[in-house]
């Protein structure tokens, strides 16, 4: 996906994929991430998740990165957050209390912007990115994730009857992309396409919604 399209999404307002609640599978697996108290999460395209605060109220830093100023924008201004701006290294960094959000292209933030990373939560990233792109993401995250673990979660449907994002992630793709450093593990698959009816009118017959625990080998 190009940047503007996303920009665009943002724009227009055409942003389905925000929950306007915290995700139900970050409140039941993240316990399975093993922390320590004040452990340092990162949020790869986080738009303007409640997630980041469901983290923050629990006393972990939270780091997101996201590519659209108005969603980070939106993000600070909604949570009724004063932020502090400044520039490092060609990304905005926005920061209040514990939560910082880079607001820059992902594949810009290097390791040293960054820091630390003692967990993953990537809840709408990998999923949002077409076949071509997963790879260099994968591999990135790897790199500035380090053997930090990951709580991932995706969608399974008949990619051939919908177009993405968001976009069909196998189980094998999964294990393709992360299984030479993870060891990879279900935590839980439900069907979720009777809560999704704008995408059985599109045709596809299932839509299964998947949470993944990746840790270090």
């Amino acid at each position: 996906m190009e940047t503007d399209f996303w920009h665009s999404r943002w724009e227009n307002n055409l942003t389905g994929f925000h929950l306007n609640e915290v995700n139900p599978y970050l409140k039941a697996h993240f316990v399975s991430l093993g922390l320590k108290s004040a452990a340092r999460i990162f949020v790869p395209l986080c738009g303007k998740s409640l997630d980041l605060m469901w983290l923050a109220e629990k006393g972990y830093e939270v780091v997101g990165v996201e590519l659209s100023p108005i969603a980070v924008e939106a993000f600070f201004t909604e949570n009724n957050m004063q932020a502090q701006l400044d520039t490092v290294d060609g990304l905005s960094r926005w920061q209040s209390g514990n939560i910082t959000v880079f607001c820059g292209d992902f594949f810009n933030l290097s390791v040293a912007v960054l820091g630390q990373v003692d967990a993953v939560y990537d809840r709408a990233s990998l999923i949002a990115l077409p076949v071509s792109m997963r790879k260099e993401y994968a591999d990135k995250l790897t790199q500035l994730a380090e053997n930090a673990p990951k709580l991932l979660i995706t969608l399974e449907y008949q990619q051939s009857k919908m177009d993405g994002p968001p976009f069909s992630v196998t189980e094998n793709e999964i294990t393709a992309l992360y299984g030479e450093h993870y060891q990879i593990k279900c935590l839980s698959a439900q069907d979720v396409l009777d809560n999704n009816p704008k995408f059985k009118e599109r045709g596809l017959t299932y839509m299964n919604e998947s949470c993944y625990l990746l840790l270090a080998k």
